[in-house]
């Protein structure tokens, strides 16, 4: 899993998660209120909504912005209609892509993923032929220099975490996908500040690249990020231990 860490510290430098903090927020709202569309309002009878409401959490969305999303999912506010879309892809050198969606217009964000992908080297791929080789799983992410990783460590497994890997500037705690909403609660009630937080699709094997494409193929997972209408990107792409992002 050190790929999915490596990714984190290249973002971390590069003050992605600071600099993109509005657009954050804006994805997990259209999360919050699907969420609250499909299954109510109540985030405790909503297992979905209170892992979503934790990830806002963890991004520091204030309060009220979560509860205006919950209202327009319900209906007690006006709110647009949201379609979930996951498309498989292809990277230069075989690397695999998942690309998660929420949109209000499925043509429009079908010809801007196939754009981003056609002018950097990438092309869709058939439904199943990517999606094979991720599991979804929880991942917790700290700032190294906040964290005692061996409490850490320690009080993860204790709250039922899988694994806990170290790189770079970033520890990543990882669960289960159904497990991630209470070992999150469990950490933030023994104290541990996390920068992040999300159910995320984690590959089961790496593809390795040279430095040059490696830094392509993440120039282009930026790009698909980027859009509006993505809400998540994963791939297999295994990041080389000595890269630097540009």
């Amino acid at each position: 899993m050190s790929g999915h860490s490596k990714w984190h510290t290249i973002k971390h430098k590069k003050g992605a998660l600071d600099a993109k903090r509005g657009k954050i927020f804006t994805k997990i709202i259209k999360e919050i209120t699907v969420a609250a569309r499909m299954a109510g309002g109540d985030v405790e009878a909503n297992p979905r909504l209170r892992t979503i409401v934790l990830k806002a959490k963890a991004a520091n969305m204030p309060k009220d912005n979560i509860d205006r999303a919950i209202k327009k999912g319900t209906g007690d506010l006006d709110g647009v209609e949201y379609v979930e879309l996951q498309y498989e892809a292809y990277a230069p050198g075989g690397v695999g892509i998942l690309i998660d969606a929420l949109t209000d217009n499925k043509n429009r964000t079908a010809a801007d993923v196939r754009s981003i992908l056609s002018k950097n080297g990438g092309q869709l791929a058939t439904t199943g032929a990517v999606s094979y080789q991720f599991s979804r799983k929880g991942v917790i992410t700290y700032l190294k220099d906040d964290v005692d990783f061996e409490k850490l460590f320690e009080a993860s497994l204790e709250a039922g975490a899988e694994d806990v890997a170290e790189e770079g500037s970033v520890v990543e705690v990882f669960t289960d996908a159904t497990d991630f909403a209470n070992v999150l609660e469990a950490l933030q009630e023994a104290g541990f500040e996390q920068e992040d937080a999300e159910i995320s699709m984690v590959p089961e094997n790496r593809v390795s690249l040279d430095n040059e494409k490696t830094g392509k193929i993440l120039s282009l997972l930026d790009k698909l990020e980027d859009n509006d209408d993505v809400q998540s990107i994963s791939s297999n792409l295994d990041i080389p231990e000595d890269f630097e992002m540009e």
